[in-house]
Formats: structure tokens, C-alpha cells, sequence
């Protein structure tokens, strides 16, 4: 059985988050995904300060990102993030979602690979210590 490794957070875009359309600017997505990814890892005790103690980077190398929809001044949306591959790189999952409707607006992933700080190496499987922090085997 796939384990549940997801988590879903709720925003409300700010004014300075809009273009001059008064839809949000498609590069703020960005910045909801990482909302969303540090929340996710904050969940399992690996967020970027954990991950820099047990020893290691771990850079965003790839993103993609598909609108369906739109976000407006006001809104509420969900995003949420999954991690759906934890075994040679972290590939995280994204949804974003109107908050009262459910329709999809936004869907994205990134990926992650491990790289070691003290040598700068990408690591070609991931740490046992991102193994352990989410229960999981490779």
C-alpha cells in the first residue's frame, strides 16, 4: 500500500500578488508551491533546516507547472503537495484548487535531488536519513 505522504494548506493571495489584470501573476505560483513544500516537510521533521543539518542541499533541478485556472485579489485556494517519489530524487506533487468550489487551477511538480554540501556530489539515491523521516523504504 502507498503511504500517504501529502499535506494541504489554504491562502489567500495578497494585492501585490496580482498583475495588471487582477488575476494573479503566474510567477507567484512559484512561491505557493514552496509554501506548500516547506509545510509538507515541516510535517515530517525535513524541512530546509533539518535538511541542512543531516548534511545535505537539496535543489529544485526541474518544475513544471499547467494552468487550468485563474486565482483572483480575494480568493481562497488550496494547494496541495504530495510526495510521490522518494527513492533517487524527491518529486513532489502539487494541486492547487479553488477552496469553496474544488475546481483545479493549477497543477505542478518539482523535483529535488540530494546533494551533499561538503562536496558539492549529487547523490544518485537519496539519503537514508529522508528514508527514515518519512517512514518509507526505497
Amino acid at each position: 500500500m502507498k503511504p500517504d505522504l501529502s499535506h494541504e494548506i489554504t491562502l489567500t493571495p495578497a494585492f501585490h500578488d496580482l498583475d495588471p489584470m487582477d488575476i494573479v501573476w503566474h510567477g507567484n505560483y512559484v512561491k505557493y508551491l514552496e509554501v506548500a513544500r516547506c509545510a509538507l516537510l515541516q510535517k515530517y521533521g525535513y524541512d530546509y533546516l533539518q535538511m541542512r543539518e543531516s548534511g545535505y542541499a537539496w535543489p529544485i533541478v526541474h518544475m513544471h507547472l499547467k494552468y487550468t485556472g485563474m486565482v483572483v485579489y480575494g480568493q481562497a485556494f488550496k494547494v496541495r503537495a504530495e510526495i510521490t517519489e522518494w527513492e533517487n530524487r524527491l518529486r513532489i506533487d502539487y494541486l492547487v484548487t479553488d477552496a469553496a468550489t474544488g475546481k483545479r487551477l493549477n497543477k505542478a511538480y518539482t523535483i529535488q535531488v540530494a546533494l551533499e554540501i561538503v562536496t558539492r556530489e549529487m547523490q544518485y539515491v537519496c539519503p537514508q536519513i529522508l528514508w527514515d523521516k518519512l517512514g518509507v523504504q526505497p
